[in-house]
C-alpha cells in the first residue's frame, strides 16, 4: 500500500505529491455489477498536473515527462484511472497507489554498464577450441594425391 499522509501522497524520501495537486473525477464504470453500476460513479480518474508541479525539480520532472509520456494528457497532467473496487473510495485509494508506484518506478535511474574483457584463460580457451576444431575438419579431408 502506498505511503498516505494528510497533506500528500509519499512517494520516496525526496518527493511528497501534495494532495492540492490532486484531481479526482469520478464516473460510471463498466462492466459487471448489476444495477449498482448503472446507478453509482465509483471509477475513479486520477489527474496529477506534472507541468505545473510545484514539488518537483526541472530535472525530476523531465526525467517524469520522459518516462510517462504515454500517460501524460495534451495539457500536461499524468492520468490514471481505477475503476475495479466497487466503491469510489477504494477506487480512489488505488488510484493513489498506482500513481505513486508509476512515479517511483519512473525514478528509478538504471545502473551505467560497465564494459568488460574476457578474462586470459577465456581467450586461451577459445584459440584452443578454435585449433582444436581446424585440426578436426583437416582430418575429415582425405589427401587428394593418394
Amino acid at each position: 500500500m502506498a505511503n498516505r499522509d494528510l497533506d500528500g501522497l509519499v512517494v520516496d524520501a525526496n518527493l511528497t505529491i501534495p494532495r492540492s495537486e490532486l484531481s479526482y473525477k469520478a464516473t460510471r464504470a463498466g462492466g459487471a455489477g448489476g444495477q449498482h453500476v448503472n446507478t453509482s460513479s465509483t471509477r475513479i480518474e486520477l489527474l496529477w498536473d506534472l507541468e505545473r508541479s510545484a514539488s518537483l525539480g526541472d530535472d525530476v520532472r523531465e526525467r517524469l515527462t520522459a518516462k510517462l509520456a504515454s500517460r501524460i494528457t495534451a495539457d500536461g497532467f499524468v492520468r490514471v484511472v481505477s475503476s475495479e473496487r466497487r466503491s469510489q473510495t477504494q477506487n480512489r485509494i488505488a488510484a493513489e497507489e498506482r500513481l505513486v508506484d508509476l512515479v517511483r518506478r519512473a525514478l528509478v535511474v538504471p545502473k551505467k554498464r560497465k564494459p568488460t574483457k574476457p578474462s586470459r584463460a577465456a581467450k586461451e580457451k577459445r584459440l584452443a577450441d578454435k585449433k582444436r576444431n581446424a585440426e578436426r575438419k583437416k582430418n575429415r579431408r582425405g589427401d587428394p594425391y593418394i
